[in-house]
């Protein structure tokens, strides 16, 4: 690739989950002095519009409020009927992608080529991301799409930041700091799209990600104050026994729905055991409070983002605690 040049780019697309690590790489742009009217933030609704399954309730707002504390605009992109209908899918095609633009319209991509398929099984947890299909049909995928069929990203330069950091997984350690994108296309015909995925904090410590957050003064979603130390889905596939039991108890007809359907699927989440042994075997965490779960369990975000300067920016219950995660 060429000397890298991060304020050459007519772009900057933060894939912003609400977590720890993707908030750190929006502040990293600040500290670089990359103009705010150059960044949006892009989310990927898991559980697409239609209802929540599988994700907090309160994550897209929460990251809607975010960006608006900031400035900046944010997009959200989802596959039709999110990650319940994916898991559904019984000899048909994968569903739609609906994206947002700065106009104000949804446009939609796909759905109607393919091989028709069948699921009917949980992700699992893998580095394959064909087995662990949640990762890259519901945020991966859908990402590039949305990308790919905007107009206006043809004949310019977009950096794509994400927040994989090393410290995380040796699988993350080897991730490429700079690297083209899937989306990527510079190949001399009539038009490029030139998009770089760019990893800036993939070798910080988790230290660095608080010290840049509490600068900046950020309250961060409401799972860390619960004791969770990533932000990923309430109910992700790699969560230990702890995260479950934390989440039957935050959230006991959904964790019971769950269940239900590793019966019906004769396949569990877990290899090697099944949900409800896993929450017995855990203990939920101590930091869990009515105030904080009603939060984290809602669709409203009601809370200042940016803590004042008279208040105390407090460091997290799961900050440097059980850091499941993908590999």
């Amino acid at each position: 690739m060429d000397a890298f040049d991060l304020h050459s780019y007519d772009h900057y697309i933060v894939s912003f989950s609400g977590g720890k690590d993707s908030t750190a790489c929006f502040l990293y742009l600040l500290e670089q002095g990359v103009p705010k009217e150059k960044i949006e933030l892009w989310h990927q609704e898991i559980d697409g519009r239609e209802q929540t399954f599988f994700d907090w309730e309160i994550t897209p707002d929460y990251c809607r409020k975010f960006a608006v504390a900031f400035g900046v605009p944010i997009y959200f992109q989802w596959k039709e009927g999110g990650f319940k209908r994916e898991m559904f899918r019984e000899n048909s095609l994968t569903a739609p992608i609906y994206f947002e633009l700065p106009n104000g319209c949804i446009n939609k991509a796909g759905g109607e080529k393919g091989k028709l398929s069948t699921r009917l099984r949980f992700p699992q947890a893998s580095a394959d991301l064909k087995v662990r299909w949640c990762s890259a049909y519901l945020k991966i995928d859908v990402c590039s799409t949305s990308l790919i069929n905007q107009e206006r990203f043809r004949n310019k330069r977009t950096l794509i930041l994400s927040g994989e950091r090393g410290e995380e997984s040796p699988q993350r350690a080897k991730y490429k700091i700079l690297e083209p994108d899937r989306a990527d296309l510079r190949n001399g015909k009539a038009f490029t799209r030139h998009v770089d995925r760019f990893r800036p904090i993939r070798d910080w410590k988790e230290q660095q990600v608080w010290e840049i957050i509490e600068k900046y003064r950020v309250r961060v979603h409401p799972c860390y104050y619960m004791g969770w130390g990533r932000c990923s889905c309430k109910f992700c596939i790699f969560g230990n026994k702890n995260q479950f039991a934390s989440a039957a108890k935050i959230s006991p007809e959904q964790i019971q729905y769950i269940i239900e359907l590793e019966k019906l699927f004769k396949c569990t989440i877990k290899r090697n055991m099944d949900l409800q042994t896993l929450i017995d075997s855990g203990t939920a965490y101590e930091a869990i409070n009515g105030f904080m779960a009603t939060l984290a369990t809602q669709s409203i975000y009601d809370v200042p983002i940016i803590i004042p300067d008279d208040d105390v920016w407090l460091l997290p219950a799961g900050a440097y605690g059980e850091n499941c995660g993908a590999a």
